[in-house]
């Protein structure tokens, strides 16, 4: 199959640059499970954009939203690319308007959130599932393109370059090796315009709030193509996960109780009802997701206990059922009536603030690939993300990506002649015969990545983990080429490739900076004031 352009992910970076690029050529759209299991669909928070005075008179401005960006990202952030993006606010949510996404608004304006890290109210949101309703216009519009072929349940198993074809040429993209999961047939999916969109990597660890898709396949598909990583040690903990061990089911384990809610006045406690985040850092409960994460951290492993406290009980009866609905009657669904009972809330892996290293164009190391959302490392972010950039960060980057690929790979000049592309190879044909083992590794991966790479870290535990990921590369491998491939192996492929990656940069990292603290090395330390990189070649 070839197409002009070839979108890996469906979420708003993905579907923010396919609604473009149909005006210039065909896209196809590849997502390995339903359009709707997003990162995007899931987000409950909002996205922060700095509205025109006059529109929303809360006395923001650009530079107030910068200097909140650069404050959150303990100096690792890149200025230009923050504030291109923070510039590209208002065109964002036109953008988002003209799809037809409802944003909440009182009487004539917006209604304006606050989150942690943030100096204003400068939150748009559709109540507390912005997310879901960002994805469902976005994906109606997409299916009423017809430039755009949207294909559910394609797997993106290796890209295809230059570099793997043995062509002497400088390195670029040709194209992906692409599993059907209903057929079980692999296709190649040529394009000389290739876009990874599909997300981070939350369920490396064992407790996160991502989707069960968010296996970091973006990540290790532009690692095995050659491009270069960074910052995959900067993984952030959003700080209030629902806990419950007697609720079972995934939307149980990875039930996220937005920072809204504390932008709302919510107020993290300990098992005594005292506020312990005051502390830790004065904007207490409404500190940087870094910090909330590592009192709550620190709070459980000093007291033993199971979890922390969310407390809404002194707001208005009925508050948080008109606010956030959807957590009110969730948590209901689960017996807690939040407001009569503090919510318990622990800390799970939320957002991947390193990822492939591109501009802020999303170009990458490789020739004709780019990566854009979550999937890739800007320098908007640096070591710890501002809340409700990320869905911003997504949209304005698809822009830019666009405009860039058009200035150098414009449709109607090829990129270069195309060479004849091999039908995919691979090993042995066999079903699977020992599945049983294989979700073992994925169930070891991801406690392994919980217990030595969390949220505190030490040398020594980094070390063990490097260890034994080591070993399980060599047990996938062996599954990757004996077995007839699904998506459960390649998945467990992505997901250890990952987790290594995360690891290394890690270990080179000898200091504590935002997202990343060690116990052997707790101060800063200016010799580390850069990104950490990793390339495969």
């Amino acid at each position: 199959m070839t197409s002009d352009f070839l979108v890996v992910g469906a979420g708003i970076a993905g579907l923010s640059f396919a609604l473009r690029a149909a005006k210039h050529g065909k896209v196809v759209v590849l997502t390995k499970g339903k359009a709707e299991e997003s990162n995007t669909a899931w987000a409950q928070g909002g996205i922060a954009s700095v509205l025109p005075q006059g529109i929303c008179d809360t006395g923001d401005s650009v530079e107030k939203h910068v200097a909140d960006t650069l404050d959150a990202g303990a100096g690792l952030c890149d200025e230009s690319v923050v504030r291109r993006i923070i510039e590209g606010g208002v065109d964002t949510i036109e953008d988002l308007l003209s799809y037809g996404v409802q944003f909440d608004r009182q009487d004539d304006k917006f209604s304006l959130g606050k989150e942690g890290g943030h100096s204003h109210r400068r939150i748009l949101h559709a109540r507390d599932t912005t997310g879901r309703e960002v994805a469902r216009a976005m994906l109606n519009a997409a299916r009423n393109e017809p430039n755009i072929t949207l294909l559910e349940n394609h797997f993106a198993i290796d890209l295809i370059t230059s570099a793997r074809l043995d062509i002497v040429s400088n390195d670029r993209i040709l194209g992906a090796y692409v599993l059907n999961r209903e057929s079980g047939e692999v296709t190649v999916f040529r394009s000389d315009r290739v876009v990874l969109a599909a997300g981070g990597c939350g369920k490396v660890y064992l407790y996160t709030t991502n989707p069960d898709s968010a296996t970091g396949d973006g990540v290790a598909l532009a690692w095995r193509a050659g491009a270069t990583m960074a910052n995959m040690e900067f993984i952030q903990f959003h700080p209030t996960c629902f806990y419950n061990p007697a609720a079972t089911g995934p939307e149980a384990r990875s039930f996220l109780v937005s920072e809204a809610v504390r932008g709302e006045g919510g107020i993290l406690r300990n098992a005594k009802g005292e506020d312990f985040t005051k502390k830790a850092d004065a904007r207490g409960s409404l500190a940087p997701r870094d910090i909330v994460a590592r009192a709550i951290d620190q709070e459980i492993k000093k007291t033993g206990a199971a979890c922390v406290y969310l407390d809404v009980t002194h707001k208005p009866k009925g508050f948080m059922k008109e606010h956030f609905p959807y957590i009110y009657e969730t948590l209901m669904k689960f017996g807690v009536d939040c407001e009569t009972t503090p919510i318990p809330v622990v800390p799970a892996a939320h957002y991947m603030c390193g990822g492939v290293k591109t501009d802020v164009t999303g170009k990458t190391t490789v020739r004709g690939l780019y990566a854009i959302g979550e999937v890739g490392c800007t320098g908007l972010h640096g070591a710890n993300r501002l809340a409700s950039n990320s869905l911003l960060e997504g949209n304005v980057v698809a822009r830019l990506a666009l405009e860039e690929m058009m200035r150098i790979y414009p449709p109607d000049k090829p990129v270069m002649d195309a060479p004849p592309i091999p039908e995919w190879h691979h090993g042995d044909v066999a079903e699977p015969d020992e599945l049983v083992v294989i979700y073992h590794n994925w169930d070891e991966i991801r406690r392994l990545m919980w217990d030595y790479v969390s949220i505190v870290r030490t040398d020594n535990r980094l070390r063990r983990a490097a260890a034994r990921l080591r070993n399980l590369k060599k047990e996938v491998r062996e599954f990757y080429w004996g077995h007839r491939v699904n998506a459960d192996i390649l998945e467990l492929r992505n997901l250890v490739t990952v987790a290594g990656l995360i690891v290394e940069c890690a270990l080179r990292r000898r200091e504590s900076r935002g997202l990343h603290f060690t116990m052997d090395y707790p101060e800063t330390d200016e010799r580390f004031l850069k990104s950490t990189t990793l390339r495969k070649f």
